[in-house]
């Protein structure tokens, strides 16, 4: 038996089949900053709490759900390749 893979195929390992591991560590890394400046600030734990919550949910959710099956990481790479040279390039199928 034969399987056929195409060429933009890429395998990557995935903690419980969902999350990349660079992007799980990469919200590891932006939880622990977040919950280093907020303890920094004097409030209350439940307003701590919640801001972080409101904060750190989204990026989560963008972590899990992606950008058409593209990682948050991914999609912040390419936005900064981007920035760093504005040129479109077109390609034409003859």
């Amino acid at each position: 038996m034969k399987f056929i893979f195409p060429g933009n195929y890429s395998f990557k390992n995935k903690i419980l089949g969902f999350i990349d591991y660079s992007t799980a560590i990469f919200n590891l890394i932006v939880g622990g900053l977040l919950f280093f400046i907020l303890n920094l600030i004097s409030i209350e734990l439940i307003v701590k709490i919640s801001i972080f919550i409101i904060i750190y949910f989204p990026i989560i959710l963008f972590s899990v759900l992606g950008f058409y099956n593209e990682s948050i990481l991914y999609v912040l790479k390419y936005m900064i390749k981007y920035m760093k040279s504005p040129k479109v390039y077109l390609f034409y199928k003859e």
